[in-house]
């Protein structure tokens, strides 16, 4: 049985490192993203490889429906979906417009549900959801109004899918990382910002993206088949901790 896996967001960051993993582990791949430039870049690194890749906006139903119906025309149906696509912007709560904060939302948790509904809707026997969340969404951080609450909207989503699927054969969990190593998070370009995360970080590290690709492999392997409706936190210890008001 073909193994077969659609990414979203996977031409940087987590979303590649997890391309890169499943790969390894020997899945077919679809990474469905709305970065043309980052597509072709990506699809020239794995020439050779048994991955597809598609140009589409996660906000986008159509978009979306064509590019998993494409996906499923050359696999087959999908066996699993990783949903990493996503943006994050950092403004205090009295800076945060609400045309950014719809944004962020739309980005992070509609475009999760519309590719989760899509991949539902073209399943084989069983379907495993891995969805991006954060600890910004498990614990208030400084600056994260929008970006904190898309997250923790992610959580509580990935939840009752959990519940309401399961009957379904479907397993729906979240991975949720801390401050990422060569992320392109605003706020890593600020180095005092940088100290603040890491000094509430016991392991005082970053976390790297294989890192988070690993666990996406554990939940989508046959030793996890027990887990669903659960969130894996990797943050060297931040949720324990937090970022604190700096006045």
């Amino acid at each position: 049985m073909n193994r077969f896996a659609i990414v979203t967001g996977g031409v940087s960051g987590i979303g590649l490192a997890v391309v890169e993993r499943l790969i390894d582990d020997g899945w077919s791949i679809a990474v469905v993203d709305a970065d043309r430039p980052g597509l072709a870049e990506v699809e020239e690194r794995f020439s050779g490889e048994d991955v597809l890749f598609l140009e589409a906006d996660v906000t986008d139903e159509d978009e979306i429906a064509e590019a998993f119906d494409r996906a499923v025309d050359t696999y087959g149906p999908i066996f699993a979906l990783v949903n990493c696509a996503g943006i994050r912007r950092e403004r205090h709560f009295e800076e945060t417009s609400a045309e950014l904060f719809r944004q962020i939302l739309d980005i992070n948790l509609v475009g999760s549900f519309i590719a989760a509904e899509a991949a539902l809707e073209r399943m084989g026997e069983g379907l495993s959801i891995i969805n991006l969340a954060s600890v910004t969404g498990l614990r208030a951080s400084s600056g994260c109004t929008a970006y904190g609450a898309s997250k923790a909207g992610v959580k509580m989503m990935t939840e009752v899918m959990a519940l309401e699927l399961a009957a379904r054969g479907v397993r729906v969990n979240c991975v949720a990382p801390g401050l990422l190593e060569a992320s392109a998070a605003t706020f890593d370009e600020n180095p005092s910002r940088r100290r603040t995360w890491l000094l509430n970080t016991p392991q005082r590290r970053a976390v790297e993206p294989q890192e988070v690709a690993a666990a996406v492999a554990y939940l989508l392997s046959k030793e996890a088949e027990a887990i669903t409706g659960h969130t894996l936190v990797l943050d060297g210890g931040f949720s324990i901790t937090g970022v604190p008001r700096n006045d």
